[in-house]
Parts: structure tokens; C-alpha cells; sequence
């Protein structure tokens, strides 16, 4: 269950809001940190997951890095103290724009995913009078067994250079002499949990292409093998802080790395996902012809995850633990939200304690892709953020008929 010191006040929060168990998220964080520096793995958080400003203080704090995917993650980035030199830009779509944002800033490294973005990024670079680091994002071929929408490593997937492209990629980089070969990038997908599995297979088709390219001159001086690792949905309690252990471990044991070559890996989900809750309250229950429906006004504009992924995220009704200690009986219900949408459905056939309106109810694991994707649609607001350490800080319910 959702740990939560002072319900009392966590009651009268307005809903609906994403609360962040700060004791959770900087035990994670410093966990990472700590592995980073024992498996010298370069950890640099994925900023798309979760932007919220706090969360990403403390991440600059550690001393990690970045992976942005926008010319506004960086800007962003760089106000939450984060080092402009461990910043990596990424994504299959960069506007000329967002290139001269990141060249001015100064950041690490562009992760490009296309022969033509090397001639762009190179050509841009060269009027600004900049020297640029630049790392290829190849595309590897492995299945990471995850949901296909989430996927990054096939050779259908928009992401990355294929192996058809190599040869005339490592062209292109020489060409320029104002292009430094930082390394190549890899990122095969999220939510993966078969970690040993998949990333010795992972590692083991690096060595390769890496093996590959420094056979044709190319001095791979950094190797990245982006993110994925999952959490548990499941059972976010007994499984609070993901298993990265593990994933450093596994790097270390199966990735063929000179002393000298920096190994980075681009975390997001995992560092964010379990320390975040979306938290609504029964506005209705209604019962239909065969089944119950828990209305709650958090909606798909909050949380678009089980909409678009149909995915899973815990349930749980924090007034039936809290204030009745679990003593309710159990009932099924469809859990929805109020945006006009037959798809706005947090959950079906979810047994619950017996609810009622004005319960509070937890949805879990939902502090990565959750808030950061919101939207305005139906002109709903945006949930705000709520620190568990805070709670004296949080927007207050209104009582409408108070004197």
C-alpha cells in the first residue's frame, strides 16, 4: 500500500494530483549513484520520462547526466543544474532549430539517428564555427520482448542507423573535419525485464558492430547502451527500487570495453516510475447491467498510458486502508475517468475494497509517462505535483458550502 505518514492531510489534497514519495525517489537515486561509480557506468537520466523540476534537481544533484530528445529538455535541463558536457541529444527528428540550440549550449554529444541528420548537424555546426561531438545510434536488430509500441531495436523501428548504412556513415563523419567521433549509441526498448537475458544479447551484438567499426578506423571512444530497464507494475511494494544491480553487472560481465572507453547507459522509467502515483477520488459508482464502474476524476488526460498501451498499473483504495483498516469487502469494478472517451479506462474487473464516492484512490507506478505526457483535452487541468514531504504545500480541497 501507498506509504503515506500524514493522511489526515493527504485527505484534503484537491484532487486529481500525481504525488512523488520523495524518501523512495532519492533512495533510488542514490542507489544509482552509487552503482555508477562502483561498475563506472556513466548513468545520464532520460528527461522524456518525467520532467517535474524537483525530481530532476535531485537527479543533477547525484551528479548524473542527461538524454534529451527535444531542444527544450535541454533548455530545461541546464535550469535544473545539470552539467551542459553530460547532456546527450537524441531523437530521429531534430529541427535546425533545436541542432543550434544544443551547439550553443555546448552539450556532450548529438546521438544521430540518419545519414542525412550527420550531413545537417556537420553543415550547421561549420556555420556556427563549432566543433561538434557527434555519436551514431545504431539500430541493433533485437527483439527486447516488450509491448511493440514500445520497442526500439528492429530493423522496422524509425530509430537508429541499420548495418546496411555503416560503412557510408563512417564516411560521412571523416568527411567533416569539424565532426569529433564521440561513439555509438544503442537503444533496443523499454520496460525490459528479462534483464540478464536480453542485455548479454545486447551486449554481445555491440562488441561486434564495435569490433566492426574500429576495423575500418573508426576509434569507438564511447559506448552506450541507452535504457530499458523495467519496473515492477505488478507489485510496486515488494519491488519498489528496480533491480540495476543487476543491469550494471551484466553490462560489465558481457560488454568487451578497453579501460579507456566510457560505457553509458540512459535510465528514465526506472529511476522515476515507482516514486510516482496518480491519486483521484470516487466522484460516482455506478452499476451497469454487468458489471460496476468506479468513476474517479483523474481521466486518460492525467494518465494516457492504459489508453494508448493498454497498460497495467496497480489500483488500490487508500481511504478503505486507511481509515477503515482494511475491514471492507471486496468488490469488482471497471475503474474509469470522466473524459469523454469509452478508452478513458484505468483498469477492468479490478477487485477492490468496497468503495465509495469521495474514497481516495491510488493509481501506482505512474511517475514516468504519466504527468509528463498530460494533456488539456475536454479542457481538463493539469494535475499538479504533490512531495510527500510537502503535503502542507499541496493545493487545498474546497469546500463549497463552508461559511
Amino acid at each position: 500500500m501507498l506509504n503515506i505518514p500524514d493522511f489526515a492531510s493527504f485527505r484534503n489534497v484537491a484532487t486529481p494530483f500525481y504525488y512523488y514519495d520523495i524518501d523512495l525517489f532519492n533512495k533510488t537515486v542514490a542507489e544509482v549513484a552509487e552503482l555508477s561509480k562502483k561498475y563506472n557506468v556513466h548513468v545520464h537520466y532520460s528527461v522524456k520520462a518525467n520532467s517535474d523540476s524537483r525530481l530532476n534537481d535531485i537527479i543533477s544533484a547525484a551528479g548524473l547526466g542527461t538524454d534529451c530528445v527535444s531542444g527544450d529538455e535541454i533548455e530545461f535541463a541546464v535550469s535544473c543544474g545539470f552539467d551542459p558536457k553530460d547532456i546527450f541529444f537524441a531523437g530521429v527528428g531534430k529541427t535546425d532549430k533545436e541542432i543550434v540550440q544544443a551547439l550553443q549550449v555546448g552539450i556532450g554529444a548529438f546521438v544521430v539517428e540518419s545519414l542525412e541528420e550527420i550531413v545537417i548537424i556537420g553543415d550547421l555546426a561549420k556555420k556556427l564555427g563549432r566543433r561538434v561531438s557527434m555519436s551514431l545510434r545504431i539500430n541493433p536488430n533485437i527483439d527486447a520482448h516488450t509491448h511493440h509500441h514500445i520497442t526500439t531495436g528492429l530493423y522496422e523501428d524509425k530509430f537508429g542507423i541499420s548495418d546496411r548504412s555503416f560503412d557510408e556513415a563512417a564516411s560521412l563523419v571523416k568527411s567533416y573535419d569539424n565532426i569529433d567521433f564521440f561513439g555509438l549509441q544503442f537503444h533496443i526498448g523499454s520496460q525490459i525485464l528479462d534483464v540478464e537475458e536480453v542485455v548479454k544479447l545486447e551486449c554481445e551484438r555491440v562488441n561486434d558492430i564495435v569490433a566492426r567499426f574500429e576495423r575500418d578506423g573508426m576509434i569507438v571512444k564511447n559506448i552506450d547502451l541507452g535504457g530499458g530497464l523495467g519496473i515492477d507494475y505488478d507489485d510496486p511494494d515488494n519491488n519498489p527500487v528496480p533491480d540495476f544491480e543487476t543491469w550494471f553487472r551484466t553490462i560489465r560481465k558481457y560488454l568487451v570495453a578497453r579501460p579507456e572507453q566510457g560505457v553509458h547507459v540512459e535510465p528514465g522509467r526506472s529511476l522515476v516510475g515507482q516514486a510516482g502515483s496518480l491519486i483521484s477520488r470516487v466522484l460516482y459508482v455506478k452499476k451497469g447491467e454487468n458489471r460496476r464502474f468506479l468513476m474517479v476524476d483523474a481521466g486518460m488526460n492525467d494518465l494516457i498510458r492504459p489508453a494508448l498501451y493498454g497498460a497495467y498499473h496497480k489500483i488500490e483504495n487508500l481511504s478503505a486502508h486507511y481509515d477503515d483498516n482494511d475491514s471492507r469487502e471486496m468488490r469488482v469494478y471497471d475503474v474509469v475517468g470522466p473524459v469523454c472517451e469509452s478508452a478513458d479506462t484505468f483498469g477492468k474487473e479490478r477487485t477492490l475494497a468496497k468503495s465509495h464516492r469521495g474514497d481516495l484512490i491510488a493509481i501506482r507506478s505512474a511517475g514516468a509517462y504519466g504527468q509528463v505526457m498530460a494533456s488539456h483535452y475536454n479542457m481538463r487541468p493539469f494535475a499538479p505535483s504533490v512531495y510527500s514531504d510537502r503535503l502542507a504545500e499541496a493545493p487545498r480541497r474546497k469546500d463549497y458550502f463552508a461559511k
